[in-house]
This record gives structure tokens, C-alpha cells and sequence, in this order.
């Protein structure tokens, strides 16, 4: 989110310049580019929620939306597996996943891992690799929205080639930045 918000800001202020035309502004624009470009690429952590209430509380709304989307991924996955799939129940699901999805990317901050929520299956990594993680969120979101696509056109050939990309999504997140096991 922080550098989302500094790439704004970079742009908005190239954008100012181009419209202004003059030298000294597009200077002053490249300048700002640059300070925002290396703000955003500094290892400095993003603000921890402000008090446990708060983290708790995005604990829980994530946990909530993980179990969300896993319920969906399943009653897609069995449509599929049937020998009639039912596509009302496809495009339900894949609506429900791909409206998940979008909330994902606010459901990490930092401050909300072991060190505040013993019982999260977040690992560390998020927060220390968090560029990897924010770019495997991104393909995730992607994967739903053409998943949701594909289930709204009702080409069934089409969803089953989305709902595989989007079960590679989920992995590659997982596989790094899920624990196993709940921790004891």
C-alpha cells in the first residue's frame, strides 16, 4: 500500500509537469519521482496496526476471508468433479473468491504476526519478504478476476483453465508464506 500510494504521488506530480511544460518544473517532478521511488524501495516497515484490538480484529477478518474463499474453491472444485456441473453454483463461488480476493491485500499489515497473534499461520516471511508476497497477492487477485470472468460467460472450458491458475496461485503463497499447522 505505502508504495501504491508513492507511485501516486510520483505520478501525479509528472503528470503536473507535463501539463506545465516548463524545465525547471519537470525537474522538480523527476526529483520527486526519485525521492518517492526511493522511499518506496526502502526496507523502513509499514506502520503496526495501532493497538491489539485492532490487529486482532484483522486477524480475524482474514482467517474469516481464507475460510471464505477455501469453502468456494470446494463447492467449485466439486461442481467440476460432477458429471453435471452446476454452473450457478461455479459463478456464485468464483463471484465470491474474486470479491475476496480484493480485500486480500489489506489483510497482512504489519504488526499482525506471531509477535502480536501467537495462533496465526502467517509466517514471518510475509513481512520480511513482503515485495514477493504483495506480487504473489497480485496474481492471486488476477487469477480471480478471470475467474470470475470465465464463470460469468459460462464457458465451462474456460473455468476449469482459470480455477487451475487460480489453485497455482494459491500455492505459491502458500507454499512460502503459510505454516502447516496452526502453532501450539
Amino acid at each position: 500500500m505505502r508504495t501504491s500510494l508513492l507511485i501516486a504521488v510520483a505520478t501525479i506530480s509528472l503528470l503536473s509537469a507535463c501539463r506545465e511544460g516548463g524545465q525547471a518544473n519537470n525537474a522538480a517532478a523527476n526529483d520527486a519521482a526519485a525521492s518517492a521511488n526511493a522511499a518506496a524501495n526502502s526496507a523502513t516497515p509499514a506502520a503496526a496496526p495501532v493497538n491489539a484490538d485492532e490487529a486482532q480484529r484483522l486477524f480475524n477478518e482474514r482467517h474469516e476471508g481464507m475460510e471464505a474463499i477455501g469453502k468456494a474453491t470446494k463447492t467449485i472444485k466439486q461442481a467440476l468433479d460432477s458429471g453435471t456441473p452446476d454452473m450457478a453454483a461455479i459463478q456464485a463461488s468464483a463471484a465470491r473468491i474474486n470479491e475476496l480476493a480484493g480485500k486480500s491485500s489489506g489483510w497482512f499489515p504489519a504488526g499482525t504476526g506471531h509477535d502480536v497473534l501467537p495462533k496465526t499461520r502467517a509466517k514471518d516471511e510475509i513481512w520480511q519478504k513482503s515485495e514477493d508476497f504483495a506480487a504473489k497477492d497480485r496474481d492471486f487477485q488476477q487469477a480471480a478476476q478471470a475467474l470470475n470472468a470465465a464463470a460469468a460467460s459460462g464457458d465451462l472450458a474456460a473455468v476449469k483453465a482459470r480455477f487451475a491458475d487460480l489453485g497455482k496461485t494459491c500455492k505459491a503463497c502458500h507454499d512460502s508464506y503459510r505454516a502447516p499447522e496452526h502453532p501450539k
